[in-house]
């Protein structure tokens, strides 16, 4: 039978949520065991028992009943009379033959859980962790130097765009547009998205040159290598030229300086009437009860910056102008009430003075 998902948090008072809120931790490393043993493939279209599950993901029985169980009370899974286990339309979202499939990003997401294990003393300083624990390397150091590690975190990123990312390109118009040009675009999710809506739009797909290598197979294999181009660099040294340029939650990873040195290679390579659409989440003044938002001020603390930094302010200081701003829900809060909702926040940014 199916239990509840996070019985543990209905009902009780403020110390039974507090105990309720630590199994949040214990309910994310199951999750991460689960996309790890591919459990959403194996119950695809089947029930299986745990021992069959096992013996599929070359697991242990008798440890993978438990990891089973854990799901169901997660609401991943369904334990039926018979002892066999059934899917959820939440662990669908794991499957690998999904276009949206987010195993990527929870195994990439739960695979940096380093830094975190600093944020007490990043508070305390004021610092960020996140070079301490990749021995003195940032993440993208890091990440250069591990290229398995480096592609799951590009599939997870791809994944966070397919979830987000029709609603963003919906907002983006690119009537008229040249050339797009996703800065620090991973495989280019955004891009597509966009070439899908506008058949005539070219890109350039900007990124590190360990990254872009693995966005080639998967611009091809989306049929739109006759229109997109990958770039390696560093967007601290240079852009490439375009008259729309991209930054899909980019912004939040590094701090206030080294926003306006990126801004600042932007602003050198926009074409003459071009402009640049910032993507990142954003917090009004007093709504702190969005809870996906209000975890991305401890992402920045252990990461590169702070998250939410006043882009306006920054963007100001690169001698651009904001030329059109819009929120929309955030996707992961679409049930929570007006005052609860997460935003996604759009800026296009002109150079000042021109057209």
């Amino acid at each position: 039978m199916a239990s509840p998902i996070a019985p543990w948090k209905t009902g009780g008072d403020a110390y039974h949520q507090m105990v309720g809120t630590l199994y949040d931790y214990w309910a994310c490393w199951t999750t991460c065991a689960i996309a790890d043993l591919s459990i959403a493939d194996h119950l695809a279209g089947e029930s299986l028992t745990a021992a069959e599950v096992a013996a599929r993901a070359g697991s242990a029985p008798e440890t993978t009943l438990r990891l089973m169980r854990a799901g169901v009370a997660i609401g991943l899974l369904t334990e039926q009379a018979d002892g066999r286990f059934g899917s959820t339309p939440l662990l669908d979202t794991l499957r690998t033959d999904d276009p949206r499939s987010l195993r990527p990003l929870v195994l990439s997401q739960m695979g940096s859980w380093l830094p975190w294990d600093q944020l007490a003393i990043g508070i305390r300083e004021g610092s960020t962790r996140s070079t301490k624990a990749f021995g003195g390397k940032t993440i993208f150091d890091y990440l250069a130097q591990h290229p398995d590690e480096a592609e799951r975190f590009s599939a997870g990123m791809s994944g966070m765009t397919a979830v987000w990312g029709p609603a963003i390109a919906d907002a983006i118009d690119t009537t008229g547009v040249q050339c797009a040009v996703d800065v620090g675009g991973a495989k280019g999710s955004l891009l597509q998205l966009l070439q899908h809506k506008n058949p005539a739009l070219s890109g350039i797909v900007f990124d590190r040159p360990n990254v872009v290598e693995h966005a080639e197979a998967e611009i091809a294999r989306n049929g739109f290598a006759d229109r997109t181009r990958t770039v390696g660099g560093s967007f601290f040294e240079s852009v490439p030229t375009g008259d729309l340029l991209l930054l899909k939650f980019i912004l939040h990873d590094w701090s206030d300086e080294e926003c306006v040195k990126i801004l600042q290679k932007c602003r050198d390579a926009i074409a003459h009437g071009g402009r640049i659409a910032i993507v990142d989440d954003h917090v009004d003044n007093g709504d702190s009860t969005c809870r996906t938002d209000g975890y991305g001020h401890a992402h920045g603390v252990h990461g590169q910056g702070a998250h939410d930094r006043g882009v306006r302010r920054v963007v100001r200081r690169c001698r651009l102008e904001t030329h059109r701003r819009a929120q929309d829900r955030h996707p992961a809060d679409r049930d929570r009430t007006p005052s609860r909702r997460g935003r996604l926040a759009r800026l296009s940014a002109r150079s000042a003075g021109r057209p």
